[in-house]
């Protein structure tokens, strides 16, 4: 049980563009298989995220491959089969709700349910506003509701019909921190209760690292790497996944140039910048990628007595910007002129208090380093 994808999408600047043989100006080409659980799509605008929720659902068709779910054979270009979407079992959610305006909560929840028995229809709907937490609002209109409760009615109306799957395209872009955070957890809710697969969009990294038992990074049409939010947020395989998961510290084109075969300690130089970093499978001379996140970078005062310890620099603060809960610090090494960005906690920036133009000491750890 769960989904199977293995398709592609092809788009043209022009419908005569594809029958004169011209390469295809953007193609989503897409594989991959998730379970009963709740998977994030991530990736920036313009990856082909929500192009794959709307082939799954059947409003766009895709140019060739196979999509299953639940068993179920929603597209298959060789046998050719595509389904309608009236007859493919799953609940969509919009980003921008797509209640209907003239109906109340209790007729847009009820919308999907038609064929069902007047009574039936009723008891699921009663079920849909314990469920979403919004029994009280069924006789009120879209507009007499707050972004909080539409979203809840626009969850309702996705599962009222039973589904074997939830689409949810950024479902809570529009609302507020507190509110995200209570519909983020709802939502992991309702998938363990229901126990089907839900693939949801977001652009947010809390949400995805919080809320996600799979994600799923997109780049340019491609699946990059899928793995639980550790492995994909911690390990990235390749340097799109790292700049998409926050990994602003890229070094490219090192080379390892030693190794300590008893620790697996390794000596890596990128121009005239030298770390040492724990990775046991790499070898002498071979050309690597390594990043460092930014909150695992130590920011001391110049006269701080381990100044000299490993992977310790000799650095000049560029910038501190104010994030609210951090402070993050752009850096230049001194002796290299390699830019770092730090990011420190603020209860832990008062004891520093660097501003731009001081001078300090930056510490690469080394346990930290990300190797690709």
């Amino acid at each position: 049980m769960g989904i199977n994808v293995d398709f592609r999408k092809r788009y043209y600047n022009k419908k005569s563009d594809k029958k004169r043989g011209k390469e295809a100006t953007f193609t989503l080409d897409v594989q991959f298989k998730v379970g009963n659980e709740l998977v994030v799509l991530f990736g920036r605008s313009g990856s082909g995220k929500t192009t794959t929720l709307q082939c799954i659902s059947g409003l766009l068709e895709p140019n060739g491959g196979k999509m299953v779910v639940n068993d179920n054979v929603y597209f298959d270009c060789h046998n050719r089969i595509n389904l309608p979407v009236q007859q493919r079992s799953l609940g969509y959610v919009f980003q921008n709700y797509a209640l209907f305006p003239h109906m109340d909560v209790n007729k847009n929840i009820a919308y999907g349910l038609k064929g069902w028995p007047k009574e039936e229809k009723e008891e699921r709907v009663r079920e849909m506003l314990q469920m979403l937490q919004i029994d009280g609002l069924e006789n009120n209109y879209p507009s007499q509701l707050s972004g909080g409760q539409k979203q809840r009615v626009a969850l309702a109306r996705a599962l009222a019909p039973k589904p074997d799957i939830l689409l949810l395209d950024e479902p809570f872009s529009a609302l507020d921190m507190v509110v995200r955070m209570k519909l983020r957890e709802k939502i992991k809710e309702i998938q363990r209760e229901l126990g089907i697969p839900v693939l949801f969009i977001t652009h947010n990294h809390v949400e995805a690292f919080t809320i996600a038992d799979k994600v799923i990074i997109f780049y340019e049409g491609r699946v990059q790497q899928i793995g639980t939010p550790e492995e994909v947020f911690y390990h990235p395989k390749n340097k799109h996944v790292a700049e998409l998961v926050g990994l602003s510290n890229i070094f490219e084109d090192t080379l390892v140039v030693n190794k300590e075969e008893a620790s697996g300690t390794l000596t890596l130089k990128c121009g005239n910048l030298q770390v040492t970093a724990d990775k046991p499978d790499c070898k002498i001379a071979e050309r690597i990628t390594w990043g460092i996140r930014p909150e695992n970078l130590r920011i001391l005062p110049l006269t701080d007595c381990s100044g000299k310890g490993e992977n310790t620099f000799h650095a000049c603060v560029k910038s501190v910007v104010n994030k609210g809960a951090s402070r993050v610090l752009a850096l230049e090494i001194k002796e290299h002129k390699n830019m770092l960005i730090a990011e420190i906690a603020n209860q832990f920036f008062e004891d520093v208090n660097f501003k731009a133009g001081d001078e300090c000491l930056a510490r690469i750890e080394k346990g930290r380093i990300v190797i690709f």
